[in-house]
C-alpha cells in the first residue's frame, strides 16, 4: 500500500543512512521507499549514490560544500563584476562571462535577468526599463547631438 507522504532531502538521507547501517542494499532500500512513499520516493540513482556515500564513510546528511566554489554565485561582488563586464562589452556572451568569472552559465543568466533586470536585444545586453533619470539623460544627449549637427553639419562627424 502506497502512502502519499513527502519528506525533505535530509529526511530521505537519514533514512538511507539508517538502512545502510542495517546492511540493506540500494535495491532493498529503494523497494522500501516505494512501498511507503510511492511516487514521492527518491529516484533509485539518488538512493544508490547516497548509499555508496554512507557505506564509504560519509557521515553528513547534506552534500559537502565544494572547495574553491563560492557558497553563492549571487554575491554583490559577483553581481557587480558581471555588471561591469556587460557595460564594457554589451555583446558579450553568457558563456564568456561564466568562463571569465568562474561561475555557471545558469548563475550568469540569473544575475543578468533577475538581479540586473537586463535582456538581450539585437545581440546586446540592455536594461529592460530605463528610469526617469536615464530617459532624461538620453534625451539631453540626443538634443545636444542634434543641436551640434544643426550648427555645423559639415564637421559633425569629425
Amino acid at each position: 500500500m502506497s502512502v502519499s507522504l513527502k519528506m525533505n532531502k535530509m529526511g530521505y538521507c537519514a533514512v538511507i543512512k539508517f538502512f545502510v547501517k542495517e546492511g540493506l542494499t540500494p535495491n532493498e532500500i529503494y523497494s522500501k521507499f516505494v512501498k511507503v512513499y510511492g511516487d514521492s520516493s527518491p529516484l533509485f540513482s539518488t538512493i544508490k549514490k547516497w548509499a555508496a556515500e554512507f557505506k564509504y564513510g560519509h557521515t553528513r546528511l547534506e552534500n559537502d560544500p565544494h572547495e574553491g566554489h563560492p557558497e553563492s554565485a549571487t554575491t554583490s561582488e559577483i553581481i557587480e563584476e558581471v555588471h561591469d563586464m556587460v557595460l564594457d562589452d554589451r555583446q558579450m556572451k553568457v558563456r564568456e562571462i561564466a568562463e571569465t568569472i568562474g561561475i555557471s552559465k545558469e548563475h550568469v543568466g540569473y544575475i543578468l535577468h533577475e538581479e540586473l533586470d537586463m535582456k538581450k536585444l539585437c545581440a546586446r545586453w540592455v536594461p529592460r526599463l530605463l528610469t526617469a533619470d536615464q530617459k532624461r539623460t538620453h534625451m539631453k544627449i540626443s538634443e545636444q547631438c542634434l543641436e551640434c549637427f544643426n550648427n555645423n553639419k559639415t564637421n559633425f562627424v569629425h
